[in-house]
């Protein structure tokens, strides 16, 4: 029997080293400027156009590799470069995502290409779910869609909150609850075509790290838009509705529940099922930050003398570096082993891709703030970018499903149990 392998293959390899080369060569020299600015880094993905990373094809080569590594290899590698930056670059695959996974053949042919544009001509697109009243809690969202069956539109009021490019997208992919009572079950994803009338932006948040990254409220006012921009068809949704309501039904006179109350409960674990997919993508963000701090933790403790010696021959400075390695090597194996269940299409029976991020995002705000300690005053300016990194890596134990949220999701997998 053939020995298992935990090493990447040489198409990972040399595509880890392309895009390293990328973020080191044109991402790191613009994070600095684009975290003070907390402008949108256009020519940083213009330059990512140029090269071929910021495009359809290159990401969806990336999401279908069989192995399921392609995409945490290039998360890695662009987020090593700089968070606010790399999200800026993969924020249009979030929006492009949602279409992939909810529309046809027809609708992602239409509507995927111009999210991305071409270069010298550029777009972004927006995928926006969270509310200011329905982030973790996705069953109590207020945006509201009506089909007016007279013109053949959906009409969609409310507001969105915490969207990448929301407001500067050329296409916005909305959720919003078609029948409020089914909750989770009753709601559906819309595209928001270029130039629709009554889409706005509103605040423009000033963050605490990401900072090159777009983070805005996206406002909804009466937006009409055509039927075909509902993902999946309308004969679709009609028919996922009318099965919600049956087993809503049948729930509630088996168990003497309210329908649309335990139809809420089954929803939210379905749509937490599907969000275990997407969880490894961001753990892997997480390890480039934090292995971007360690590199220069350990290069300082090498470089930097206190006592006629470098400070790395402390053993509490040698014992941190080393607890910072591990973690991020354990990180790495939580998330390619997710990765790879995903690709292979292996149930997540231990909820492993809430495993993995919520292992990564706190193995990122650690070691950002050992780093800072270990390179002490230097660490604690911007002198140094350990500082950055160690806002950056904050996030990453809030979105996407806080960490107490996959403490949760992980708790209920292992023990079957309902716990609140």
């Amino acid at each position: 029997m053939d020995a298992p392998s935990f090493d990447i293959n040489d198409d990972h390899r040399e595509l880890r080293d392309w895009l390293h080369t990328f973020a080191a060569d044109v991402i790191r020299p613009a994070a600095a400027e684009y975290d003070e600015s907390e402008k949108f880094p256009w020519d940083v993905l213009e330059e990512a156009a140029k090269a071929g990373i910021y495009s359809f094809d290159f990401f969806a080569t990336q999401s279908f590799d069989p192995s399921g590594l392609g995409l945490p290899v290039t998360m890695e590698e662009l987020f090593w470069g700089d968070a606010g930056i790399g999200l800026s670059i993969v924020g249009s695959a979030l929006a492009a995502a949602g279409v992939s996974s909810a529309g046809t053949d027809e609708q992602i042919g239409e509507w995927i290409p111009p999210m991305f544009g071409t270069p010298g001509d550029l777009a972004v697109a927006a995928f926006c779910s969270s509310e200011p009243d329905a982030g973790s809690d996705v069953g109590s969202m207020r945006t509201r869609a009506r089909y007016d069956e007279a013109t053949d539109e959906w009409v969609i009021n409310g507001t969105k909150t915490w969207a990448t490019n929301g407001g500067i997208a050329t296409i916005h992919v909305v959720t919003a609850s078609v029948e409020p009572e089914l909750k989770t079950r009753g709601q559906a994803s819309f595209v928001i075509p270029p130039g629709t009338k009554g889409l706005s932006q509103g605040q423009k948040f000033a963050k605490h790290g990401i900072r090159a990254s777009h983070t805005a409220e996206v406002v909804l006012d009466q937006v009409r838009i055509p039927g075909r921009c509902l993902l999946g068809g309308k004969e679709k949704l009609d028919a996922r509705l009318a099965k919600a309501r049956e087993r809503a039904a049948a729930a509630a006179a088996s168990e003497g529940l309210p329908a649309a109350g335990k139809e809420h409960e089954r929803g939210a674990n379905a749509s937490m099922a599907t969000f275990e997919r997407t969880r490894p993508a961001v753990g892997a963000q997480a390890i480039g930050i934090a292995r971007a701090a360690y590199e220069v933790a350990l290069d300082y403790a090498k470089t930097r003398e206190q006592f006629g010696k470098p400070i790395i021959e402390n053993q509490a400075i040698a014992f941190a570096l080393a607890d910072m390695k591990t973690s991020i090597d354990a990180s790495r194996l939580l998330v390619w082993r997710a990765a790879w269940m995903a690709a292979q299409g292996r149930r997540f029976e231990s909820a492993e891709g809430s495993m993995s991020k919520l292992f990564a995002g706190e193995t990122a705000t650690k070691v950002t703030g050992q780093a800072m300690q270990i390179l002490g005053g230097n660490g604690f300016t911007r002198d140094y970018p350990v500082e950055r990194w160690a806002r950056d890596a904050k996030i990453y134990t809030i979105f996407e499903g806080t960490s107490e949220i996959q403490r949760l999701v992980i708790a209920r997998t292992i023990s079957g149990a309902p716990i609140r």
